[in-house]
């Protein structure tokens, strides 16, 4: 347009930051034809503020804030202007220095992690750090701070301090401190992740955090370690005299156990002789006494000793301070189990993570049990059953220790790794891709191992299923073993058919005999195999899951066989066929059928007959 100009805005200002509760000014100068009008947009600031015209050759418009506002930090000041040729703007952004303040402090919540969530605020952007009750708590990969982008509080900050599976050791009060140079605030909450599962009142029952001995720690005086060897020795040699004569006794009248339970006699020699597993699920039903029996101990304190199938045994006590909780794994009706930190347990190492399953509400039953499953527990040594440590019987509660499979139960195992991944809550685990068919057979080929060294003890496990097995890592292969917790009761209760009041029968996984018969056998043991077999090629499935038990039952009882999965070879589905005859004596051997594992496994199958 002729003689017309857009409108040309500049700011002038002398500084744009300021301490709380300070003043500034800012003056708005425009040109432009014809004449602009022009304005400061004021409508979001929260300090007090005036406005003053200056007419001349240039239009001024002065802005005086006084008393600001930490609440106008980061704003955006604009000074506007508009004629026939256009619109005009300049802006300028407020920096209002304020000291360090916590807005909100929550007490610790369940999320994805535990969270102690917090908002604060501050200019210059204040530092964070945590006290946990009253310590200061050093951040790392199980507590660490980690703030929420949030692009519309400004200079505000939200985040949390998130807690990794903490246990009742974490239990306490957290101190948040937030400082920049003009000042300091500070809030605590509270943070109460679960009850100690060891009796608050026992003194043995505290479990202190291992620290690394300090050089004054090392250092003694000479005295009083030659003083200290001496009484040692004494007691010592009291105590084997004790011991000598406790000898004597035991062998002429017998020994009440090292939990108050008379042990009787020896368990029987019969060759046939079929003893029920029952493994490391005590706190279900009870095996009978006719099953198993073991000989008197001999106390001492590492260890109790027996005699078991004329093999030494000595199950390892292990002391409770050399126990570190982690975090809840699971919980059965027998108890809970933790993932722990357990020292001095190999030389090869000072500390190391382990599984520990805990006795609840023990009475004299459950503590027969507790003690009787020790006792078979040592026997089985094989590297395809998890391994049992030891016991920890400071205190209550009871309490096993058995190594730690990191990638849990074999059935969750396998719905992560297969097809159907993506649909299923497992998908949150470490994606380790779809499990390929030699990898399927070197599971099936571990799980015949150990099955096959339980035949060679004559031990009938009855709840042979992949819920019951347990996957870790050797090298860079998978790990598996025979073993769970106790756990699949409650875990995977649609797997188990409840008879009478408490009985409860993995129905699916038996064969006719077990169900109409209640028979348990060596034989019994290989119907269910094939059917872990059929579990392993349908990447977790329940068997006949397209049926109600009762449907599944007449099934199995009138002789119908599960369908070939798609992704089994012929080999393998023949396996399954041999392990599912009708009469026990023609299923196949267990010896025979890991050797044909073993075989596919050097030489899988180069295609599979999906059609066949």
């Amino acid at each position: 347009m002729e003689n017309c100009t857009v409108p040309n805005v500049a700011i002038v200002h002398a500084i744009t930051k300021v301490q709380e509760g300070g003043n500034l000014t800012f003056l708005c100068q425009v040109t432009g034809e014809p004449m602009p009008v022009v304005r400061w947009r004021t409508n979001k600031l929260l300090s007090r503020y005036t406005v003053q015209r200056f007419w001349g050759s240039t239009l001024k418009l002065e802005l005086q804030l006084w008393n600001m506002s930490s609440e106008d930090n980061l704003h955006n000041l604009t000074c506007e202007a508009e004629n026939r040729a256009g619109p005009g703007e300049e802006k300028v952004t407020l920096d209002i220095e304020f000291p360090a303040k916590i807005i909100f402090l929550h007490n610790a919540e369940q999320q994805h992690h535990w969270c102690v969530p917090f908002k604060v605020d501050g200019n210059p952007e204040p530092t964070i750090r945590w006290l946990f009750n009253g310590s200061d708590l050093t951040e790392g990969l199980y507590a660490y701070t980690q703030f929420i982008p949030d692009s519309d509080d400004g200079s505000v900050k939200h985040g949390c301090l998130f807690l990794n599976k903490p246990t009742h050791l974490n239990n306490g009060l957290y101190t948040i401190i937030v400082e920049n140079r003009l000042g300091m605030d500070q809030a605590t909450a509270t943070g109460k992740f679960m009850d100690n599962p060891f009796d608050p009142f026992d003194p043995e029952g505290i479990i202190p955090v291992p620290t690394n001995k300090s050089n004054e720690d090392v250092t003694e005086n000479l005295e009083s370690r030659v003083f200290g060897v001496s009484v040692a020795v004494g007691l010592a040699v009291l105590a084997c005299t004790f011991l000598l004569i406790m000898v004597l006794i035991i062998n002429k009248c017998g020994q009440q156990s090292k939990f108050g339970i008379h042990r009787s006699s020896v368990l029987g020699t019969e060759d046939d002789l079929a003893v029920s597993l029952r493994f490391m699920n005590f706190g279900a039903s009870p095996p009978s006494s006719d099953d198993s029996g073991m000989s008197s101990f001999v106390e001492n304190p590492q260890y109790f000793c027996g005699i078991f199938k004329d093999k030494d045994m000595c199950v390892q006590h292990i002391k409770r301070q050399d126990i570190v909780l982690k975090w809840e794994l699971g919980e059965g009706a027998f108890g809970k189990v933790y993932l722990a930190e357990c020292a001095n347990l190999s030389p090869d190492s000072d500390k190391m993570l382990v599984a520990i399953k805990t006795l609840k509400d023990a009475n004299e039953s459950t503590r027969q049990d507790f003690q009787r499953e020790a006792e078979l527990l040592t026997v089985l040594q094989h590297q395809n059953i998890v391994r049992f440590y030891g016991v920890c019987t400071d205190g209550e509660p009871l309490a096993m220790v058995f190594e730690y499979m990191r990638h849990g139960d074999l059935n969750r195992f396998l719905r992560a790794h297969g097809p159907d991944a993506h649909i299923l809550e497992e998908v949150k685990m470490p994606p380790l891709g779809q499990l390929t068919l030699p990898q399927m057979l070197h599971i099936a080929a571990q799980i015949a191992s150990g099955m096959v060294y339980l035949a060679s003890l004559h031990f009938v496990h009855r709840d042979l299923a992949t819920r019951n097995c347990l996957v870790g890592d050797m090298g860079e292969s998978l790990m598996v073993k025979i073993g769970d917790f106790g756990m699949s009761r409650d875990i995977y209760s649609t797997d188990y058919y409840r008879v009478g009041g408490r009985t409860m029968l993995p129905i699916r996984w038996m064969p006719p005999e077990s169900i109409m018969y209640r028979k348990f056998t060596t034989e019994s043991d290989i119907w269910s195999f094939g059917v872990v077999l059929w579990e392993i090629f349908t990447y977790g499935k329940q068997p006949w899951y397209q049926l109600s038990n009762s449907e599944a039952i007449e099934c199995i009882t009138q002789g119908r066989e599960l369908e070939r999965p798609h992704t089994c070879p012929k080999e393998v589905h023949g396996l399954m066929q041999g392990c599912w005859q009708r009469e026990p004596q023609q299923r196949l051997v267990i010896k025979d059928i890991h050797s044909r594992l073993l075989a596919l496994v050097k030489s899988p199958p180069i295609y599979l007959d999906i059609l066949g």
